[in-house]
């Protein structure tokens, strides 16, 4: 069992920079592929980027490329989204998941497990 718990949303302007955190409460963190993805209100819930096991990998979406980084740090069981330059579009719930296999990173069907979010709003 992981349990996931993310934290660092809040309210920022267009422009600028946030990075939201997710720690595992698991024995072997570095067996799980994690990821984030987001949600804004009355859309479905979107891929925003992943990272393999030891970070050697990541996958974003085409929509945040170049904007937002994905890390991770096995010894703190935690996974990181530093978001930069910040857009109005960007505003959602953002949750971490975990899953143990690679495969279709960008699907949230893949991932067994998943934190309670963090809302991030992003002001014009």
């Amino acid at each position: 069992q992981v349990q996931l718990s993310e934290s660092g949303g809040g309210l920022v302007q267009a422009g600028g920079s946030l990075r939201v955190t997710c720690v595992a409460s698991v024995r072997t963190f570095s067996k799980y592929v994690m990821g984030w993805f987001r949600q804004a209100p009355g859309k479905e819930r979107e891929f925003v980027a992943a990272i393999t096991w030891s970070g050697g990998t990541t996958y974003y979406a085409d929509s945040v490329k170049g904007r937002f980084t994905i890390s991770r740090d096995n010894a703190k069981n935690t996974v990181y989204l530093q978001m930069n330059s910040l857009k109005p579009e960007d505003t959602a719930v953002y949750y971490c998941a975990a899953v143990e296999t690679i495969g279709n990173q960008r699907s949230a069907t893949r991932y067994d497990y998943w934190g309670q979010g963090t809302q991030v709003t992003v002001s014009s």
